[in-house]
């Protein structure tokens, strides 16, 4: 007589698992409930926000529509505005610009730190990364203080007739600029400062030995080698670039407005939710874009091997 099957399917199957099967998914269940509460549902929330109609006060109500897009692209009861558009360049300009100078700072510097004494590389990369203990607003102010008129940095570029007289280096993108590659730059040195670690110099000496030139040598032996480190630096700047907020509302002064800076004015100031979370939404598209992109250049770079970010 065959055995009766159980009504319960799933707790007869979840008593079948293995110990160690049962252990994994206990262990990671915390981690899991974590980022669908405090991760997942709140982006649902958001992108559901983002099509919703703006209220009288701000607040998202129904019908749902594209109202909160066609503003972000500068479309509004008045015509059509480029404001929103220039805002959006401008992130785009300013990430990309800061993540490329900060790849010209970060890469000679993890590499000289890793030919270094033993006893200096923890030292150095101290020096590095103790910076961004500090509160990013403080840093801010740090550097407001800096490029303020009457200082060194400022008499300086007056010498060379950057600014006139009695002007500092700020509110400006050039201090925008700056504050970005100083704000991230150990987001960059620390994963190439790995890759370096790990560098075969054998096939640097193999390069040279077969008349490489340096920079052929450094292209073909070295550059394929720190490759990871590099996608992996790129993508903790430019991602958090792109949203970022502190930097170009202090050393900006509203000359130099970044889709954080939107994004944030719409849920304060602007009472404008949808447009608000259309913008965040932008910001969540980027992120997934920039990520697949550095995907796909590095696998390109690598000769068609997986590049790991």
């Amino acid at each position: 007589m065959s055995k009766p099957e159980s009504p319960y399917p799933l707790a007869a199957h979840s008593r079948s698992l293995s110990p160690d099967t049962r252990h994994l998914l206990w262990s990671v269940a915390p981690g899991v409930i974590w980022i669908v509460v405090f991760l997942v549902l709140p982006s649902l929330y958001l992108i559901g926000v983002a099509f919703m109609t703006n209220g009288p006060y701000g607040q998202p109500q129904m019908p749902l529509t594209l109202d909160a897009f066609s503003q972000l692209a500068g479309f509004g009861f008045l015509g059509w505005s480029p404001g929103n558009l220039y805002t959006l360049l401008r992130s785009l300009w300013q990430t990309l610009l800061a993540t490329g100078l900060v790849i010209l700072v970060a890469y000679p510097l993890a590499y000289r730190i890793s030919i270094s004494r033993e006893k200096w590389r923890a030292l150095m990369l101290l020096a590095v990364v103790v910076p961004s203990w500090t509160n990013q607003v403080i840093r801010a102010f740090g550097w407001m203080n800096l490029l303020s008129p009457g200082t060194p940095l400022a008499e300086l570029a007056q010498f060379f007739g950057l600014i006139g007289p009695n002007m500092g280096l700020y509110p400006s993108n050039f201090a925008v600029t700056l504050g970005l590659i100083y704000n991230f730059l150990p987001f960059m040195v620390l994963p190439l400062y790995a890759a370096f670690e790990k560098l075969d110099y054998a096939l640097v000496e193999a390069a040279r030995d077969l008349y490489a030139s340096p920079l052929r040598a450094f292209w073909l032996a070295v550059f394929p080698q720190t490759l990871p480190g590099l996608l992996a630096g790129t993508v903790l700047v430019s991602i958090p670039a792109f949203g970022m907020y502190v930097v170009p509302e202090l050393l900006g002064g509203g000359r130099a407005m970044m889709l954080g800076n939107l994004v944030a004015s719409q849920f304060a100031g602007g009472s404008n939710w949808p447009l608000g979370a259309a913008g965040a939404l932008i910001m969540l598209l980027a992120t997934f874009g920039g990520l697949f992109a550095m995907r796909r250049i590095g696998k390109r770079l690598s000769g068609g091997e997986e590049v790991v970010i």
